[in-house]
């Protein structure tokens, strides 16, 4: 396994970290970059700006420093969208993303894989004791209800009932050192990616949907993934005993959290891997459109911590989050194909074609990634599986001067090669077959 130094290179409209190889790409400002190396542009426009967002992230790290969590806990869920934050990472926003990222892993650690168990496809233990039976007893935060998602498929799969297996959890920080720690009470919720048959099938629904999830603004524009908005709202009222939606039971035990704690300064948090980076996304949305996290006291600030998400919506969907203050903070590696999907040819990277004609139906029948993106790049030829793995990318940001064998082209490269080839040429003559 080789390991990389990387070294920042700042620029004002591209933010990236680049590594040691000839290839760079390009990404929109908002961007942390763990790449391959590239010279320094010769460009004195670009050294100025380079100059100029250094001295901003100067300024951030001074004002915050070495400072508790509690000062600016604000900033650190995105307040300002991770402005001067992320270039270089900040320690403190480092530290809360690990921490989030944990509180998904013991998703998977209790989740119940075992078909003879009594209790499979749920989680191994009670909400009173998950937390410290999978090592994070010290966390400071109490588990207040486990969260069941329903897929509505009718196929008939092995060992697998299509009904509600266990997906996540909520939970509150309880401990009074902690809250003091955080600067605020902070609501958490946490969702576990894709692992059974009927979630994977649930996934392939990749067709765009209204998501109508505010019956007081039925808004036909905001548009999202139809499997994963089957997921969220899909219940079992047909059986007798049957479960509410994840939706429902979401929404009831936020409503509760919010209103035992009203009168303290609260955050949301949501927190989730792979299939899980989507329900939270849209549970945050759902927050924000229902007005929920408005109180008396404040408006809640809802923030979403994505490690390897897929995108969720369309443009509108996009626009309406960042209208409505939901902040996204998008933990991915550029090797890892689950986050190219829905919409690895139609997203929101090809709203211009070419750079030259405006596509204007591109806005409703395209998916479009929301929020700020720490991009990794990380591969391991012996273990493929590994650019999608959530304990990879946990355990790489607590080494960031470490990363996994990287390829020579990644993914991204060859689309942007492709792009390239097909728009950016002047004439078809150019292209060398």
């Amino acid at each position: 396994m080789a390991s990389k130094v990387f070294r920042p290179r700042l620029n004002l409209n591209h933010v990236t970290f680049q590594g040691n190889n000839n290839h760079a790409q390009s990404h929109s400002f908002g961007q942390v970059f763990l790449h391959k190396q590239t010279g320094v542009s010769s460009s004195r426009r670009s050294i100025v700006a380079a100059e100029a967002a250094a001295l901003m992230a100067e300024e951030t790290t001074a004002k915050i420093g070495n400072s508790a969590l509690s000062h600016f806990w604000r900033e650190v869920q995105g307040s300002n969208n991770w402005e001067n934050l992320v270039e270089p990472l900040h320690p403190l926003l480092r530290k809360e993303i690990i921490r989030y990222g944990e509180f998904v892993a013991a998703c998977y650690k209790a989740f119940d894989l075992d078909p003879t168990s009594k209790r499979y496809l749920h989680c191994k233990y009670g909400k009173s004791r998950m937390l410290n039976e999978v090592g994070m007893e010290d966390c400071g935060y109490t588990v207040t209800k486990y969260i069941y998602a329903t897929p509505d498929i009718n196929i008939p799969m092995q060992n697998e009932a299509s009904r509600g297996h266990w997906i996540g959890y909520v939970a509150v920080s309880s401990d009074e050192s902690a809250v003091k720690r955080l600067g605020r009470r902070d609501l958490l919720i946490a969702f576990r990616g894709t692992v059974t048959n009927h979630e994977w099938v649930t996934n392939l629904m990749s067709s765009l949907t209204p998501a109508r999830l505010d019956p007081n603004n039925p808004n036909p524009d905001v548009k999202v993934e139809s499997g994963f908005l089957s997921l969220y709202t899909s219940d079992e009222t047909k059986s007798k005993f049957g479960l509410e939606s994840c939706r429902e039971q979401l929404l009831s035990e936020v409503s509760r959290l919010l209103n035992k704690h009203k009168v303290e300064d609260l955050s949301i948090t949501l927190a989730g891997h792979s299939m899980g980076s989507a329900l939270a996304l849209l549970l945050a949305y759902d927050i924000a459109e229902l007005g929920l996290n408005k109180t008396d006291h404040e408006t809640v600030p809802i923030t979403a911590f994505s490690f390897g998400g897929p995108r969720v919506g369309n443009p509108s969907f996009k626009q309406r989050c960042e209208e409505l203050g939901v902040k996204v903070m998008r933990i991915v590696n550029v090797n890892d194909p689950i986050t190219k999907l829905p919409g690895m040819f139609l997203n929101e990277n090809f709203r211009v074609l070419g750079g030259r004609y405006e596509l204007p139906w591109i806005s409703c029948s395209c998916y479009a990634h929301v929020g700020v993106e720490l991009v990794m790049d990380f591969f391991n030829v012996q273990n493929p599986s590994c650019v999608h793995d959530l304990e990879t990318y946990i355990s790489l940001l607590k080494c960031p001067t470490k990363t996994l064998h990287t390829r020579k082209e990644g993914f991204d490269n060859l689309l942007n090669r492709a792009r390239e080839l097909i728009f950016g040429a002047r004439s078809l003559k150019s292209i060398c077959l």
